[in-house]
């Protein structure tokens, strides 16, 4: 039973003096069977009161306000963790798209959960979809088959996508980085009628070669019946095992964000995000990133600022 040592910290710095920073924040692991938190102490700038809530889709919460001035905002969780071992992934390989229906039939969420995105390349998504679809295969099968698909087509590629990049963009490019294949692979999983739901989390392969150590990171859980959610990693071609580290699910990255939120003020910001993992063998491995926020499409008003996966 491995555990791991994760340093994520964000960092917002501002051009200018800003005020009432309203943030929400999804750092806080899902505790489960597949793992357990041993320990995590959240410091953010000035000591704002944490106010907790379990949104929608069940992910633990916070929000908070920073009211006085200030010129940055830094928000750091330290996270020791422990994941169970890779032994207990389970995935009933033989159950087949009747006995899904039959398992979630009138549930509203897995409805959500299964239905696409509309997009105009909805055509292509078909397409790529009848060359992987079998007629015998079982829903399990299909899942691999399509996170193979995006494993072996699109290319990982830094700089060319941001958190607002739309899966018609991803098809033009073939390619992007560890959001835009959860993206793609939902939809081609939703267009299959399987419910899929967006994750995020980290990655901690220790040397394993896996792409997204040492960053935050996404994947997909799609319903295998017979299993309940089996995690699948598009990025690196796997099945989720103990070196996932989840965070939070959702219909899509905005439900997932790690950090989002607004501001008082008309300053320019700048967005860092340090994350950092230690292993119990004395390994470390460390990201940084900037963030350019210039390129990023508000949300709700034009001091929102999401801080995405890479």
């Amino acid at each position: 039973m491995p555990i791991y040592k994760i340093h994520h910290s964000t960092r917002y710095e501002y051009d200018r003096i800003i005020q009432e920073s309203i943030n929400e924040i999804k750092i806080f692991p899902v505790q489960s069977a597949e793992q357990e938190v041993v320990q995590q102490e959240v410091e953010i700038t000035g000591n704002p009161e944490i106010q907790f809530f379990y949104d929608y889709w069940g992910n633990r919460t916070g929000v908070f306000n920073l009211l006085p001035p200030h010129r940055e905002l830094v928000i750091d969780s330290h996270l020791i963790i422990r994941t169970s071992e890779s032994g207990d992934l389970q995935i009933n390989f033989i159950s087949g798209f009747e006995d899904m229906e039959r398992e979630w039939v009138d549930d509203l969420k897995m409805l959500e959960l299964k239905t696409p995105e509309p997009i105009r390349s909805q055509d292509k998504i078909l397409g790529i979809n009848a060359e992987l679809r079998k007629a015998d295969d079982s829903v399990a099968v299909s899942v691999k088959s399509c996170s193979d698909y995006i494993f072996g087509h699109f290319g990982y590629v830094r700089g060319i996508t941001n958190v607002e990049t739309t899966v018609d963009e991803i098809l033009e490019k073939k390619g992007g980085v560890c959001q835009d294949f959860a993206h793609l692979l939902l939809q081609l999983l939703r267009t299959m009628n399987i419910p899929s739901r967006y994750v995020s989390g980290y990655i901690c392969p220790n040397r394993e070669g896996l792409r997204g150590e040492g960053a935050t990171h996404a994947w997909v859980e799609a319903w295998i019946p017979g299993s309940g959610w089996a995690g699948i990693d598009p990025t690196n071609g796997v099945w989720v095992t103990n070196t996932h580290v989840k965070l939070a699910t959702g219909r899509h990255f905005a439900d997932c964000s790690p950090v989002k939120g607004s501001f008082k003020g008309t300053a320019v910001q700048e967005l860092s995000v340090l994350v950092s993992v230690d292993y119990e063998d004395g390994h470390h491995a460390k990201n940084l990133n900037h963030v350019d926020l210039s390129k990023e499409k508000p949300s709700d008003s034009p001091l929102y600022s999401p801080a995405g996966q890479q």
